[in-house]
Protein backbone atom coordinates (compact mmCIF):
# COMPACT_ATOMS: atom_id res chain seq x y z
CA UNK A 1 0.00 0.00 0.00
CA UNK A 2 1.03 3.63 -0.66
CA UNK A 3 0.23 6.21 1.28
CA UNK A 4 0.13 9.52 0.31
CA UNK A 5 1.80 12.63 1.66
CA UNK A 6 -1.13 14.89 0.68
CA UNK A 7 -3.28 16.10 3.30
CA UNK A 8 -7.21 16.11 2.49
CA UNK A 9 -9.53 19.33 4.11
CA UNK A 10 -13.04 17.41 4.84
CA UNK A 11 -16.03 20.12 5.76
CA UNK A 12 -17.14 19.84 9.06
CA UNK A 13 -20.83 20.51 8.21
CA UNK A 14 -21.59 17.97 5.44
CA UNK A 15 -18.62 15.71 5.18
CA UNK A 16 -17.00 16.93 1.55
CA UNK A 17 -13.33 16.35 0.88
CA UNK A 18 -11.48 19.07 -0.84
CA UNK A 19 -8.20 18.85 -1.91
CA UNK A 20 -7.13 22.19 -1.07
CA UNK A 21 -8.15 24.82 1.83
CA UNK A 22 -10.54 27.11 0.68
CA UNK A 23 -12.61 29.79 2.75
CA UNK A 24 -15.67 28.15 1.28
CA UNK A 25 -17.41 24.54 0.62
CA UNK A 26 -17.97 24.09 -2.66
CA UNK A 27 -21.26 21.67 -1.65
CA UNK A 28 -22.64 23.04 1.42
CA UNK A 29 -21.61 26.60 0.70
CA UNK A 30 -20.52 26.74 4.36
CA UNK A 31 -17.99 29.43 5.61
CA UNK A 32 -14.30 28.36 7.35
CA UNK A 33 -15.83 24.49 7.93
CA UNK A 34 -12.46 22.94 5.54
CA UNK A 35 -10.33 21.01 8.40
CA UNK A 36 -6.96 19.09 7.21
CA UNK A 37 -7.20 15.72 7.80
CA UNK A 38 -5.00 13.06 6.34
CA UNK A 39 -5.23 10.77 3.14
CA UNK A 40 -4.40 7.57 2.59
CA UNK A 41 -4.37 6.24 -1.22
CA UNK A 42 -5.03 3.12 -2.20
CA UNK A 43 -3.58 1.80 -5.48
CA UNK A 44 -5.26 -0.46 -7.58
CA UNK A 45 -4.84 -4.48 -6.36
CA UNK A 46 -3.52 -3.61 -3.10
CA UNK A 47 -5.02 -3.95 0.10
CA UNK A 48 -6.74 -1.27 2.68
CA UNK A 49 -4.55 -0.91 5.81
CA UNK A 50 -4.88 -3.33 8.44
CA UNK A 51 -6.24 -6.39 6.25
CA UNK A 52 -4.88 -9.16 7.02
CA UNK A 53 -6.42 -11.40 4.31
CA UNK A 54 -8.82 -13.43 6.96
CA UNK A 55 -12.48 -13.73 6.16
CA UNK A 56 -14.97 -13.16 9.48
CA UNK A 57 -16.98 -15.64 10.40
CA UNK A 58 -20.77 -14.99 10.44
CA UNK A 59 -22.97 -16.22 12.66
CA UNK A 60 -26.51 -16.72 13.57
CA UNK A 61 -28.65 -14.72 15.50
CA UNK A 62 -30.46 -17.63 17.93
CA UNK A 63 -26.05 -18.88 18.24
CA UNK A 64 -24.73 -15.54 19.61
CA UNK A 65 -24.90 -15.93 23.49
CA UNK A 66 -26.83 -13.54 25.43
CA UNK A 67 -24.32 -12.07 27.72
CA UNK A 68 -25.07 -9.46 30.62
CA UNK A 69 -22.94 -6.29 30.73
CA UNK A 70 -20.68 -5.88 33.70
CA UNK A 71 -21.37 -2.93 35.59
CA UNK A 72 -19.47 -0.98 38.53
CA UNK A 73 -21.85 1.20 40.52
CA UNK A 74 -20.05 4.96 40.76
CA UNK A 75 -21.30 5.53 43.99
CA UNK A 76 -23.34 8.48 42.83
CA UNK A 77 -26.91 7.10 42.69
CA UNK A 78 -28.19 9.83 40.36
CA UNK A 79 -25.27 9.20 37.95
CA UNK A 80 -26.07 5.58 38.05
CA UNK A 81 -29.38 6.34 37.32
CA UNK A 82 -28.48 8.43 34.23
CA UNK A 83 -26.10 5.57 32.70
CA UNK A 84 -28.71 2.63 33.51
CA UNK A 85 -27.25 1.04 36.91
CA UNK A 86 -24.26 1.84 36.79
CA UNK A 87 -20.41 1.95 34.68
CA UNK A 88 -20.57 -0.30 31.95
CA UNK A 89 -16.87 -2.12 31.61
CA UNK A 90 -15.18 -1.10 28.26
CA UNK A 91 -17.79 1.29 27.56
CA UNK A 92 -17.17 5.30 26.43
CA UNK A 93 -18.81 7.45 27.82
CA UNK A 94 -18.56 11.54 26.71
CA UNK A 95 -19.85 14.26 29.22
CA UNK A 96 -20.69 17.71 27.31
CA UNK A 97 -21.25 21.22 28.79
CA UNK A 98 -20.67 25.08 29.45
CA UNK A 99 -17.41 25.72 30.32
CA UNK A 100 -17.32 26.23 35.01
CA UNK A 101 -20.75 24.22 34.80
CA UNK A 102 -19.40 20.86 37.10
CA UNK A 103 -18.13 18.55 34.89
CA UNK A 104 -14.27 18.03 36.25
CA UNK A 105 -16.17 18.25 39.76
CA UNK A 106 -18.36 15.78 38.80
CA UNK A 107 -15.84 13.37 37.41
CA UNK A 108 -13.62 13.44 39.76
CA UNK A 109 -15.94 12.64 42.43
CA UNK A 110 -16.80 9.57 40.12
CA UNK A 111 -13.44 8.60 40.75
CA UNK A 112 -13.04 8.96 44.61
CA UNK A 113 -15.72 7.28 45.13
CA UNK A 114 -14.58 3.90 43.01
CA UNK A 115 -10.86 4.44 43.54
CA UNK A 116 -11.31 2.13 46.61
CA UNK A 117 -12.80 -0.90 44.41
CA UNK A 118 -10.88 -0.37 40.66
CA UNK A 119 -7.92 1.19 39.76
CA UNK A 120 -8.98 4.66 37.87
CA UNK A 121 -6.56 7.27 36.34
CA UNK A 122 -7.23 11.66 35.33
CA UNK A 123 -5.79 12.83 32.67
CA UNK A 124 -6.17 16.59 32.66
CA UNK A 125 -4.90 18.59 29.45
CA UNK A 126 -6.84 22.09 31.14
CA UNK A 127 -5.12 21.93 34.60
CA UNK A 128 -1.72 21.19 36.47
CA UNK A 129 -1.72 18.55 39.14
CA UNK A 130 -1.77 20.90 41.84
CA UNK A 131 -4.95 23.13 40.65
CA UNK A 132 -6.96 19.29 40.26
CA UNK A 133 -5.16 18.77 44.13
CA UNK A 134 -6.76 22.26 45.21
CA UNK A 135 -10.19 20.95 43.94
CA UNK A 136 -9.98 17.86 45.52
CA UNK A 137 -8.93 19.07 48.67
CA UNK A 138 -12.00 21.71 48.59
CA UNK A 139 -14.34 18.33 48.11
CA UNK A 140 -12.75 16.58 50.88
CA UNK A 141 -11.06 14.39 48.49
CA UNK A 142 -7.24 14.49 48.89
CA UNK A 143 -6.73 10.68 51.08
CA UNK A 144 -8.28 9.24 48.25
CA UNK A 145 -5.81 6.52 46.60
CA UNK A 146 -6.70 8.26 42.84
CA UNK A 147 -4.07 8.55 39.91
CA UNK A 148 -3.36 11.67 37.92
CA UNK A 149 -1.32 12.89 35.24
CA UNK A 150 -1.19 16.00 32.91
CA UNK A 151 -1.04 14.98 29.69
CA UNK A 152 -2.10 16.00 26.16
CA UNK A 153 -0.29 14.00 23.21
CA UNK A 154 -2.72 10.96 22.73
CA UNK A 155 0.77 8.65 21.93
CA UNK A 156 2.00 9.39 24.77
CA UNK A 157 -1.23 8.71 26.94
CA UNK A 158 -1.26 5.57 25.22
CA UNK A 159 1.76 4.35 26.14
CA UNK A 160 1.11 5.49 29.55
CA UNK A 161 -1.87 3.27 29.79
CA UNK A 162 -0.26 -0.01 28.41
CA UNK A 163 1.78 0.61 31.32
CA UNK A 164 -0.84 1.58 34.81
CA UNK A 165 -3.60 -0.74 32.79
CA UNK A 166 -6.51 1.48 34.42
CA UNK A 167 -9.93 0.03 34.58
CA UNK A 168 -11.77 3.37 34.74
CA UNK A 169 -9.78 6.62 32.67
CA UNK A 170 -11.14 9.96 32.49
CA UNK A 171 -9.88 12.85 29.35
CA UNK A 172 -10.35 16.33 31.14
CA UNK A 173 -10.57 17.47 28.37
CA UNK A 174 -10.94 16.02 24.41
CA UNK A 175 -10.22 19.40 22.79
CA UNK A 176 -6.82 19.54 24.03
CA UNK A 177 -5.46 16.16 23.21
CA UNK A 178 -3.79 16.28 19.78
CA UNK A 179 -1.83 13.20 17.80
CA UNK A 180 1.12 13.88 15.75
CA UNK A 181 -0.49 12.18 12.79
CA UNK A 182 -1.93 15.88 11.89
CA UNK A 183 -0.52 19.00 11.51
CA UNK A 184 -3.75 20.89 12.75
CA UNK A 185 -4.54 22.32 15.67
CA UNK A 186 -5.67 20.87 19.11
CA UNK A 187 -9.19 21.16 19.24
CA UNK A 188 -10.06 21.30 15.71
CA UNK A 189 -12.36 18.50 13.94
CA UNK A 190 -9.59 16.38 12.38
CA UNK A 191 -7.74 16.33 15.71
CA UNK A 192 -10.59 15.57 18.08
CA UNK A 193 -11.87 12.84 15.74
CA UNK A 194 -8.65 11.30 15.02
CA UNK A 195 -7.74 11.02 19.00
CA UNK A 196 -11.43 9.87 19.89
CA UNK A 197 -10.89 7.26 17.56
CA UNK A 198 -7.65 5.96 18.91
CA UNK A 199 -9.04 6.22 22.55
CA UNK A 200 -12.07 4.39 21.68
CA UNK A 201 -10.17 1.58 19.90
CA UNK A 202 -7.96 1.03 23.02
CA UNK A 203 -10.96 1.21 25.68
CA UNK A 204 -13.25 -1.45 23.63
CA UNK A 205 -9.65 -3.84 23.19
CA UNK A 206 -8.78 -3.17 27.11
CA UNK A 207 -12.24 -3.23 28.65
CA UNK A 208 -10.90 0.34 29.92
CA UNK A 209 -14.44 2.37 30.58
CA UNK A 210 -13.36 5.92 29.10
CA UNK A 211 -15.31 9.10 30.15
CA UNK A 212 -14.07 12.01 27.86
CA UNK A 213 -15.13 15.77 28.78
CA UNK A 214 -15.96 17.92 26.11
CA UNK A 215 -17.07 21.08 25.80
CA UNK A 216 -20.19 22.80 24.23
CA UNK A 217 -19.70 25.07 21.16
CA UNK A 218 -21.17 28.66 20.48
CA UNK A 219 -23.46 26.87 18.53
CA UNK A 220 -24.81 24.34 21.28
CA UNK A 221 -23.06 21.42 19.75
CA UNK A 222 -21.06 19.01 21.80
CA UNK A 223 -17.27 19.24 20.64
CA UNK A 224 -18.27 20.25 17.19
CA UNK A 225 -21.26 19.65 15.06
CA UNK A 226 -21.87 15.89 15.76
CA UNK A 227 -18.34 14.74 15.28
CA UNK A 228 -18.07 12.36 18.41
CA UNK A 229 -21.26 11.18 19.37
CA UNK A 230 -21.58 8.71 17.10
CA UNK A 231 -18.15 7.58 17.77
CA UNK A 232 -19.56 7.09 21.74
CA UNK A 233 -21.77 4.72 23.41
CA UNK A 234 -23.21 7.20 25.80
CA UNK A 235 -23.65 10.97 25.47
CA UNK A 236 -24.67 13.23 28.63
CA UNK A 237 -25.45 17.18 28.72
CA UNK A 238 -24.69 18.73 31.87
CA UNK A 239 -27.18 21.63 32.13
CA UNK A 240 -28.21 24.51 34.80
CA UNK A 241 -28.68 27.72 35.05
CA UNK A 242 -25.29 29.52 36.61
CA UNK A 243 -27.72 31.51 39.17
CA UNK A 244 -28.91 28.28 40.23
CA UNK A 245 -27.72 25.58 42.17
CA UNK A 246 -29.12 22.94 40.90
CA UNK A 247 -27.27 21.04 37.94
CA UNK A 248 -29.32 18.47 35.81
CA UNK A 249 -27.55 15.31 33.77
CA UNK A 250 -29.60 14.63 30.82
CA UNK A 251 -28.46 11.06 28.56
CA UNK A 252 -29.25 12.05 24.60
CA UNK A 253 -27.96 8.65 23.42
CA UNK A 254 -26.97 5.68 25.99
CA UNK A 255 -26.06 1.90 24.44
CA UNK A 256 -27.05 0.86 27.66
CA UNK A 257 -29.80 2.32 29.03
CA UNK A 258 -32.64 4.57 28.62
CA UNK A 259 -32.22 7.66 26.52
CA UNK A 260 -33.63 11.26 28.24
CA UNK A 261 -32.82 10.00 31.62
CA UNK A 262 -32.47 12.50 34.12
CA UNK A 263 -30.45 13.01 37.16
CA UNK A 264 -30.56 16.41 39.59
CA UNK A 265 -27.54 17.46 41.17
CA UNK A 266 -27.07 20.24 43.71
CA UNK A 267 -23.64 22.37 43.51
CA UNK A 268 -22.51 22.96 46.83
CA UNK A 269 -19.41 24.34 48.46
CA UNK A 270 -18.68 20.78 49.31
CA UNK A 271 -19.34 19.64 45.62
CA UNK A 272 -22.27 17.75 44.05
CA UNK A 273 -24.62 16.25 46.05
CA UNK A 274 -27.30 14.22 44.82
CA UNK A 275 -31.10 15.31 44.95
CA UNK A 276 -33.25 12.37 46.11
CA UNK A 277 -36.90 14.20 45.30
CA UNK A 278 -36.21 16.73 42.53
CA UNK A 279 -39.99 17.36 42.46
CA UNK A 280 -39.63 19.66 45.51
CA UNK A 281 -37.16 21.73 44.22
CA UNK A 282 -39.47 22.56 41.13
CA UNK A 283 -42.59 23.21 43.05
CA UNK A 284 -42.81 26.86 44.86
CA UNK A 285 -45.38 25.96 47.45
CA UNK A 286 -47.95 29.18 47.35
CA UNK A 287 -49.16 29.60 50.48
CA UNK A 288 -52.54 29.84 48.48
CA UNK A 289 -53.28 29.46 44.87
CA UNK A 290 -52.29 32.12 42.20
CA UNK A 291 -54.00 32.85 39.12
CA UNK A 292 -51.95 31.77 36.17
CA UNK A 293 -50.06 28.76 37.66
CA UNK A 294 -50.62 24.94 37.40
CA UNK A 295 -49.04 21.97 38.49
CA UNK A 296 -47.39 19.29 35.36
CA UNK A 297 -46.59 15.77 36.16
CA UNK A 298 -43.80 15.30 33.55
CA UNK A 299 -42.00 12.11 32.90
CA UNK A 300 -37.95 12.15 32.15
CA UNK A 301 -36.94 8.98 31.15
CA UNK A 302 -38.23 6.28 33.74
CA UNK A 303 -38.72 9.23 36.27
CA UNK A 304 -41.66 11.11 36.85
CA UNK A 305 -41.54 14.94 37.79
CA UNK A 306 -43.70 17.46 39.31
CA UNK A 307 -43.20 20.90 37.94
CA UNK A 308 -45.10 23.91 38.32
CA UNK A 309 -46.13 25.66 34.90
CA UNK A 310 -46.55 30.12 34.99
CA UNK A 311 -48.22 31.42 32.75
CA UNK A 312 -48.70 35.50 32.32
CA UNK A 313 -51.14 36.76 29.56
CA UNK A 314 -51.51 40.47 29.39
CA UNK A 315 -52.86 42.91 26.65
CA UNK A 316 -50.38 43.61 23.60
CA UNK A 317 -49.91 46.98 21.91
CA UNK A 318 -48.07 45.89 19.43
CA UNK A 319 -49.06 44.15 15.77
CA UNK A 320 -47.57 41.37 16.76
CA UNK A 321 -48.34 39.97 20.24
CA UNK A 322 -45.48 38.03 22.07
CA UNK A 323 -45.36 34.37 22.46
CA UNK A 324 -42.38 33.46 24.72
CA UNK A 325 -41.33 30.84 26.59
CA UNK A 326 -39.10 29.38 28.64
CA UNK A 327 -38.21 25.28 28.72
CA UNK A 328 -41.28 24.68 26.52
CA UNK A 329 -41.31 24.89 22.88
CA UNK A 330 -42.19 27.98 21.60
CA UNK A 331 -43.99 27.29 18.31
CA UNK A 332 -46.21 24.70 20.31
CA UNK A 333 -47.58 27.17 22.42
CA UNK A 334 -48.43 28.88 19.35
CA UNK A 335 -50.31 25.91 18.24
CA UNK A 336 -51.84 25.65 21.48
CA UNK A 337 -53.12 28.67 21.42
CA UNK A 338 -55.11 28.27 17.83
CA UNK A 339 -56.74 25.32 19.59
CA UNK A 340 -57.82 26.87 22.65
CA UNK A 341 -59.70 29.80 20.18
CA UNK A 342 -61.30 26.76 17.94
CA UNK A 343 -61.97 24.03 20.33
CA UNK A 344 -63.03 26.70 23.41
CA UNK A 345 -63.86 29.74 22.16
CA UNK A 346 -60.84 31.88 23.70
CA UNK A 347 -58.90 34.59 21.77
CA UNK A 348 -55.23 35.59 22.67
CA UNK A 349 -54.79 37.34 19.80
CA UNK A 350 -54.41 40.85 21.46
CA UNK A 351 -53.10 39.30 24.30
CA UNK A 352 -49.09 38.75 24.74
CA UNK A 353 -48.68 35.19 26.67
CA UNK A 354 -45.70 34.26 28.53
CA UNK A 355 -45.11 30.66 29.58
CA UNK A 356 -42.20 29.66 32.26
CA UNK A 357 -41.52 26.03 33.78
CA UNK A 358 -39.95 27.09 37.19
CA UNK A 359 -36.56 25.89 38.16
CA UNK A 360 -35.19 26.25 34.83
CA UNK A 361 -36.62 22.35 34.16
CA UNK A 362 -37.03 22.07 30.13
CA UNK A 363 -39.93 20.07 29.10
CA UNK A 364 -39.91 18.55 26.21
CA UNK A 365 -42.78 15.98 26.06
CA UNK A 366 -46.09 16.86 24.74
CA UNK A 367 -48.02 15.71 28.58
CA UNK A 368 -47.20 19.08 29.42
CA UNK A 369 -50.36 20.57 26.87
CA UNK A 370 -52.75 20.06 29.16
CA UNK A 371 -51.40 22.18 31.96
CA UNK A 372 -50.38 25.09 29.50
CA UNK A 373 -53.80 25.59 28.53
CA UNK A 374 -54.70 25.58 31.71
CA UNK A 375 -52.49 27.87 33.09
CA UNK A 376 -52.96 30.86 30.12
CA UNK A 377 -56.84 30.49 30.78
CA UNK A 378 -55.99 30.91 34.33
CA UNK A 379 -54.33 33.90 33.90
CA UNK A 380 -56.55 35.32 31.53
CA UNK A 381 -60.14 35.16 33.54
CA UNK A 382 -57.77 36.08 36.98
CA UNK A 383 -58.62 32.80 38.46
CA UNK A 384 -56.55 30.48 40.06
CA UNK A 385 -57.16 26.74 39.77
CA UNK A 386 -58.53 24.41 42.72
CA UNK A 387 -56.05 23.62 46.02
CA UNK A 388 -54.14 20.01 45.40
CA UNK A 389 -54.91 19.67 41.50
CA UNK A 390 -52.07 17.98 38.92
CA UNK A 391 -52.38 17.91 35.25
CA UNK A 392 -50.89 15.73 32.07
CA UNK A 393 -52.48 15.14 29.12
CA UNK A 394 -51.41 15.83 25.13
CA UNK A 395 -54.20 18.10 23.38
CA UNK A 396 -54.58 17.87 19.90
CA UNK A 397 -55.59 19.87 16.71
CA UNK A 398 -59.06 18.72 16.51
CA UNK A 399 -59.42 19.01 20.38
CA UNK A 400 -58.73 15.64 21.92
CA UNK A 401 -57.37 15.21 24.97
CA UNK A 402 -53.80 12.18 24.01
CA UNK A 403 -52.68 9.51 26.40
CA UNK A 404 -49.27 10.21 27.61
CA UNK A 405 -46.66 7.36 28.34
CA UNK A 406 -46.72 6.69 32.07
CA UNK A 407 -49.34 7.67 34.11
CA UNK A 408 -50.01 5.35 36.30
CA UNK A 409 -46.44 6.28 37.73
CA UNK A 410 -47.68 10.13 37.55
CA UNK A 411 -50.42 9.69 39.24
CA UNK A 412 -48.53 7.89 42.17
CA UNK A 413 -45.87 10.73 42.45
CA UNK A 414 -48.53 13.03 42.77
CA UNK A 415 -50.27 11.44 45.56
CA UNK A 416 -47.19 11.26 47.39
CA UNK A 417 -46.48 14.56 47.39
CA UNK A 418 -50.26 15.17 49.04
CA UNK A 419 -51.84 15.87 45.90
CA UNK A 420 -55.35 15.49 45.58
CA UNK A 421 -57.11 15.82 42.41
CA UNK A 422 -55.68 14.88 39.11
CA UNK A 423 -56.93 15.52 35.64
CA UNK A 424 -55.63 13.06 32.93
CA UNK A 425 -56.45 11.85 29.65
CA UNK A 426 -59.10 8.86 29.49
CA UNK A 427 -56.78 6.49 28.48
CA UNK A 428 -54.40 6.83 31.35
CA UNK A 429 -57.35 6.54 34.01
CA UNK A 430 -58.13 2.95 33.59
CA UNK A 431 -57.99 0.53 36.96
CA UNK A 432 -54.63 0.11 37.30
CA UNK A 433 -53.90 3.35 37.38
CA UNK A 434 -55.91 4.25 41.21
CA UNK A 435 -53.75 5.57 43.79
CA UNK A 436 -55.39 5.94 47.47
CA UNK A 437 -56.32 9.41 48.45
CA UNK A 438 -56.26 10.63 44.75
CA UNK A 439 -59.36 11.24 43.00
CA UNK A 440 -58.62 10.75 38.88
CA UNK A 441 -60.64 12.98 36.66
CA UNK A 442 -60.23 11.25 33.05
CA UNK A 443 -61.60 13.66 30.15
CA UNK A 444 -61.64 13.02 26.63
CA UNK A 445 -61.99 16.54 25.53
CA UNK A 446 -60.25 19.85 25.93
CA UNK A 447 -64.11 21.54 26.58
CA UNK A 448 -64.24 18.64 29.39
CA UNK A 449 -61.54 19.60 31.13
CA UNK A 450 -61.68 23.40 31.18
CA UNK A 451 -65.20 22.46 32.73
CA UNK A 452 -63.97 20.01 35.62
CA UNK A 453 -61.00 22.83 36.18
CA UNK A 454 -63.24 25.68 36.91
Amino acid sequence: MAKSDKSVYVCNACGARHSKWVGQCADCGGWNTLEESRAIEIRGGQRSPGYSGQVSEVYALEDIPAGHEARVVSGLAELDRVLGGGIVVGSVTMIGGDPGIGKSTLLLQMLAAISQQVSTLYVTGEESLQQVRLRATRLGLDQVPMKLVTETHVERILDLLQQTRPQVLVIDSIQTVYTDALSSAPGSVSQLRESTAMLVRYAKQSGTSLFIVGHVTKEGALAGPRVLEHMVDTVLYFEGDASSQYRMLRAVKNRFGAVNELGVFAMLEGGLKVVSNPSAIFLSRHQQPIPGSTILVTREGSRPLLVEVQALVDESHLANPRRVTLGLEQNRLAMLLAVLHRHAHVTTFDQDVFVNVVGGMRVTETGADLAVLSAVLSSMRNRSLQHGLVLFGEVGLAGEVRPVQGGADRLKEAAKHGFSRAIVPAANAGKQTRVEGLEVLAVQRLGEALELIW
